[in-house]
């Protein structure tokens, strides 16, 4: 066997399979290193994709032309769209899945993938020659040369498990950590910290009262992940809910003492926004119960996720506890929920490429970026394998502005800001929400990701099929008339303000009250051009109405975001000396000159970094 490749990935997570299907993708020879081929994107938490934000990130591998989406199509026993009371700038879908399908379907697409191997080992050492990352040293003496290298080890490095005050090992349950290969890394001058996370108990269904649940269906009409894939084609099922209750407190808090969390055991910071059951009860005392929500793990497995209850108490305390709740009064488990913590290495050390800005063509995507979350991690992993291969050719860059997608917002917010916590993606995070919606990934990205053969040909056409569908939609709406005899009842029949005068279908199309299902049932031309639709037509309408409504909003942000796109085009690196400039406060100094941004934008976005300070700087570049 020839173990010499364009890029290596380490690591076969939720990063590690977009990245290396990345990199094949482009074309470079890839090889994905993985521990276990039997559990490539392991769904070591939640067996669910999506969310708040997160919903966003795979809408957007999606439109790249990455996997995550269509996997998760493939395997979804339910789906909603979350966010549906408010606007569509904030609406994000989201899939639970059949978590071993998840697996095996993964598997299929990377067999799949021309231009991939897999190789089941274990990296070690890092190699690294004049500076440059050229391959690794595995842990049973197989050494594998490549012209970039991406890390994508998750939880795995110097792994260590916590339940009450037993410590293992491992970087999931029942697999080992892997030691040495941060030191590895960091001997070369990357800096690493600790970080911790946690994930709840595996309940059996059968010892469930559901009775004393309150069921949660999910959602059957034509959303989904994918741009491209098939819809559901698996068992809907429903999820659960309940609540925990002064009973069930009582039990935790007495077995607070064991807890690592609060008797010095664990040292390093956990997710704010997933924070354990027992962090919950210290947070907010006051609070006499907290939600539980029970989902299923697959179609034919007896094995439920009470997501809500993230705990690393002694495994007899959660029991206890678990029992004081009505719906779990004669619970049984699989397993009990742990707390984990593991390497990362300091993000403020990388490119908006991912690359290392210490060691060249290394790149590190997903947890060990101080990330949590499988979505944050693909949608690294993608940038990361496409700069990899791209590196290992000579060729250029591909970086995604805050303006073009939530991925550029998390991979900017890494970069420039670094991570004191488990990072977590929330639309608030992003300043241009309504350019960034679920519906109009494709329209952001896709022809972006075709030019460099990241995205296929067969996802080019079909967007490139509804873009046109979607603008003959608005040039009939702009200009189609209506008189006030024709539509007045219809309007007054749905609340709204009768017509004085005629207009065009497109200046009805703002009105709150208004959609397009409602208007084609008044216009017999609008309904002929909507059933007409090539394909997914409920999709094309869709992004069609969004735009027609949200006109106003999409390019008043678009000025701003354009305003914005002067300042990423003022590159600073090398232009100043920080430590010199006394004319800029201490703290922006200091963080400068450790960020090294590479525009004046990025340096706007520093913690510490003053507008006044910003201002220093395009006064002494005027000069």
């Amino acid at each position: 066997m020839n173990f010499k490749y364009d890029v290596l990935v380490i690591g076969g997570g939720h990063a590690g399979c977009e990245a290396a299907v990345a990199a094949a993708n482009i074309g470079a020879k890839t090889c994905l290193v993985t521990m276990d081929m039997n559990k490539i994107a392991q769904m070591s938490c939640n067996p669910a994709v999506g969310g708040i934000a997160k919903g966003q990130i795979v809408r957007e591998i999606d439109a790249l032309g990455g996997e995550m989406g269509r996997v998760t199509d493939a395997t979804a026993i339910q789906f909603r769209m979350l966010n549906r009371s408010k606007g569509p700038a904030v609406w994000s879908p989201r899939a639970q899945c059949d978590r071993e399908k998840y697996i095996w379907q993964w598997r299929t697409v990377l067999d799949a993938t021309p231009n991939l191997d897999i190789w089941q080992d274990q990296a070690s050492e890092l190699i690294v020659e004049n500076g440059r990352a050229v391959g690794i040293k595995t842990v049973w003496g197989v050494e594998l040369r490549a012209g970039s290298v991406v890390i994508t080890a998750g939880t795995f490095l110097n792994g260590l498990m916590h339940i009450g005050r037993h410590k293992l090992p491992g970087g999931r349950i029942a697999e080992p950590a892997v030691v040495g290969f941060t030191e590895s890394i960091t001997s070369h001058g990357i800096r690493s910290a600790r970080m911790k996370t946690g994930t709840p108990v595996r309940i059996d269904r059968r010892s469930v009262h559901f009775e004393d649940m309150e069921i949660q269906e999910g959602e059957m009409d034509f959303h989904q992940f994918s741009f491209m894939g098939n819809h559901r084609v698996l068992k809907q099922l429903p999820c659960w809910t309940c609540y925990t209750n002064k009973e069930a407190h009582a039990a935790l808090l007495k077995g607070l003492p064991d807890s690592p969390l609060y008797n010095g055991q664990i040292q390093s910071i956990g997710p704010r926004y997933c924070p354990s059951v027992e962090t919950k009860l210290m947070t907010f005392p006051d609070k006499e119960q907290h939600p539980l929500f029970l989902e299923p793990e697959g179609e034919s497995t007896n094995e439920m996720y009470l997501n809500g209850f993230s705990s690393s108490m002694p495994m007899e305390v959660q029991l206890e506890a678990l029992k004081k709740i009505p719906a779990l009064k004669d619970v049984k488990i699989y397993r009990p929920g742990y707390a984990i913590e593991y390497d990362f290495f300091d993000p403020t050390q990388l490119e908006h490429t991912l690359e290392s800005k210490v060691i060249e063509g290394l790149y590190f995507a997903g947890q060990v970026n101080g990330t949590t979350g499988y979505e944050e991690a693909a949608g690294q992993g993608m940038i990361a394998g496409a700069n990899a291969a791209l590196k290992s050719s000579g060729g250029g860059e591909f970086i995604l502005h805050r303006d073009e997608a939530y991925i550029g917002v998390l991979i900017d917010d890494l970069v420039t800001k670094g991570v004191d916590e488990p990072y977590r993606m929330f639309t608030s995070r992003a300043e241009y929400r309504i350019l960034l919606r679920q519906d109009d990934a494709d329209a952001r990205l896709t022809e972006k990701a075709y030019d460099i053969g990241l995205a296929k040909k067969d996802r080019y056409d079909w967007w490139m099929q509804k873009k046109e569908y979607i603008d003959r939609i608005i040039e009939f709406c702009k200009n189609a008339p209506v008189k006030p005899r024709e539509v007045n009842a219809f309007l007054e029949s749905i609340g709204t303000t009768p017509l004085r005068e005629g207009c065009k279908i497109f200046d009805l199309i703002a009105r709150p009250q208004i959609n397009m299902a409602n208007l084609s049932e008044i216009s017999s031309q609008l309904k002929e051009l909507l059933d007409a639709a090539p394909n997914r037509k409920e999709e094309i309408t869709e992004a069609a109405e969004i735009k027609m409504k949200y006109k106003g909003y999409i390019e008043r942000e678009k000025i701003i975001a354009d305003k914005m796109h002067r300042l990423e085009n003022i590159k600073i690196r090398g232009r100043f000396k920080y430590s010199e400039m006394l004319q800029l406060s201490t703290e922006a100094r200091q963080k400068l000159e450790k960020i090294d941004p590479e525009t004046l934008a990025q340096a706007s976005r520093i913690p510490g970094v003053s507008p006044s300070d910003i201002n220093v700087m395009l006064v002494l570049l005027g000069r």
